[in-house]
């Protein structure tokens, strides 16, 4: 698939919008006036902000809204929902907290749990498409959905929390990527189920079913060498998981706290450029491809 910087940005600030959001809902930090609202203008500068740069990989913007509509079978829509709801809720609750030095913990409680269903469903966006392999797993909410608390953990300077999150999401991480490098050939799909042909004998392509670049080729068959995963593999990993950890064990100090913030955020977002370029679209086999 082709890693497009919005769906990147999307979904690396978003979960850890919605990641900060669910601690502050929780009560943790317990904090109330100024210092609430800053965390919660982060919370809502990073989520709101991830959602709306999706919008900028849609060939229609403008039509953004249309999608609500369709919650009853779209996995897109239920997001925008649960998105939505989440924000007017903790909105109230912020506002509690903000103004009036009041902890409404019962509607802290539910906004929180709207913001785990969000980062649910944004990853069931991926998780539910049988023509990626790659991505058709539990693993794929399960590492979504601990990334996410893990980064909220961290802006919420919620350390001990933070230690046991981010090694849980790395060990994910490590699990989605094997189990990911072997899924398109144990799917079983390939040129000769695609067409139904198999029984007569061995098919391949008789040659190339283009004549130049299209839109499937560019948004859906997308190679990285094996060397180059790898690599950033490697980056994405100490970045995002294995320095945070180590940061976070050394004598406390602000700065490497916001050290451990950025090197944190910079390794997701590697992980989520592998993630979109990692994945292997089935049409691929009719561009011979796979």
């Amino acid at each position: 698939m082709h890693p497009a910087p919005s769906v990147i940005v999307f979904t690396t600030l978003s979960g850890l919008g919605f990641g900060l959001l669910v601690w502050l809902g929780l009560g943790l930090p317990a904090v109330s006036g100024w210092v609430a609202f800053v965390f919660f203008v982060i919370a809502y500068a990073l989520a709101v902000g991830g959602l709306m740069a999706s919008t900028f990989h849609l060939g229609h913007p403008e039509r953004a809204w249309k999608a609500f509509s369709q919650w009853r079978s779209s996995w897109l829509s239920r997001e925008g929902v649960c998105a939505v709801a989440a924000l007017l809720v903790m909105g109230v609750y912020a506002a509690g907290l903000v103004f009036f030095d009041i902890r409404l913990a019962v509607v802290g409680l539910i906004g929180a749990l709207l913001s785990v269903a969000t980062v649910f469903t944004t990853s069931m966006i991926y998780a539910q498409l049988k023509t990626v392999p790659r991505w058709k797993t539990p693993l794929t909410p399960a590492l979504l959905i601990a990334i996410s608390l893990a980064g909220g953990a961290l802006l919420a300077g919620q350390v001990s929390a933070a230690l046991v999150l981010i090694p849980v999401a790395g060990v994910l991480q490590i699990l989605w990527w094997v189990r990911g490098d072997g899924a398109f050939g144990q799917s079983g799909t390939t040129m000769a189920t695609a067409t139904g042909l198999g029984q007569i004998g061995q098919v391949r392509a008789f040659e190339a079913p283009h004549t130049g670049p299209n839109y499937l080729l560019r948004e859906l068959v997308f190679q990285v060498g094996r060397k180059h995963s790898l690599k950033l593999r490697g980056i994405a990993f100490g970045l995002g998981y294995a320095l945070p950890v180590l940061l976070l064990l050394a004598p406390f100090t602000h700065i490497l706290a916001i050290i451990a913030v950025i090197t944190h955020v910079a390794g997701i977002a590697a992980s989520r450029w592998l993630f979109f370029a990692e994945a292997e679209h089935v049409v691929g086999l009719y561009y011979g491809k796979r």
